[in-house]
């Protein structure tokens, strides 16, 4: 049986950008599901076959919301993935949906104010994520302390339980983290082309703006060629190591 990775998309401007040829690398057949436009999420896994969630402008505190029909789908789909000990990346929106159906708290990210309360906070556009265990991580082989890559949320989590934190920055401490060897969670992108980002940055304005002001699209529109250009390499090797470990797990689990 030839190794499948399913994509599931949440809206027309999210892609697997890079994942694709990536995944063909590793010889896998990349199935895209439209899930925001009404493919269906699938039951459940098969043998030979990676899931990959990716972002969306929705998020966990949606899930049973009519809108989202299928998100909550995808939470039990994730949940019988964990269980199986199944392979899965999750990114942006789709590791915010991994730490649930792990039993972690996904809550808004904040920052403290001018009287010491704590205020919503976006993070969003091109930046620095710091690495952890470099060293020692599989996943993070061949990587610096830290590498470009392009943020985009507002919400967070709590690292689920007997996982282990893989990167952060100042302003979100739990940047991605792995569960064992079959599942990794991104809260930040990799995967992305100077194009996507361009896209991003013209139709999801409203939410930039909210972040980095009335410049903000515009900037990130600017920065876009020579920020991916940078963090090309890192993120494919990411994302390769990532692949490499949900398929040789994936291996080890069928002997």
């Amino acid at each position: 049986m030839q190794t499948r990775a399913t994509v599931l998309t949440h809206l027309d401007r999210e892609s697997p950008g890079r994942l694709t040829a990536l995944a063909a690398r590793h010889g896998l057949r990349v199935d895209i599901r439209h899930v925001g436009q009404g493919d269906p999420v699938p039951a459940s896994l098969a043998w030979g076959e990676i899931l990959v969630v990716l972002g969306g402008s929705m998020g966990v505190a949606d899930v049973g919301d009519p809108r989202y029909p299928f998100l909550k789908l995808e939470v039990a789909l994730l949940r019988r993935a964990l269980a199986a000990r199944q392979p899965v990346l999750g990114i942006c929106l789709g590791a915010q949906l991994l730490a649930h159906a792990a039993g972690s708290r996904v809550y808004p990210l904040t920052r403290p104010g001018p009287a010491g309360e704590r205020t919503p906070a976006r993070e969003v556009g091109f930046a620095p994520v710091r690495y952890l265990g470099v060293e020692r991580e599989p996943a993070l082989l061949g990587l610096r302390p830290e590498e470009m890559v392009l943020h985009w949320h507002g919400d967070t989590f709590d690292l689920p339980a007997g996982s282990v934190r893989l990167a952060e920055t100042d302003a979100c401490p739990n940047q991605a983290f792995r569960i064992g060897d079959h599942a990794f969670g991104l809260q930040f992108h990799a995967e992305v082309d100077a194009a996507m980002a361009r896209d991003w940055a013209r139709e999801d304005a409203d939410f930039v703006v909210g972040a980095l002001g009335p410049s903000g699209p515009a900037r990130i529109i600017a920065e876009a060629e020579q920020a991916v250009s940078r963090m090309r390499a890192p993120g494919d090797r990411l994302l390769d190591n990532i692949l490499e470990r949900l398929i040789t797990g994936m291996a080890a689990t069928r002997q």
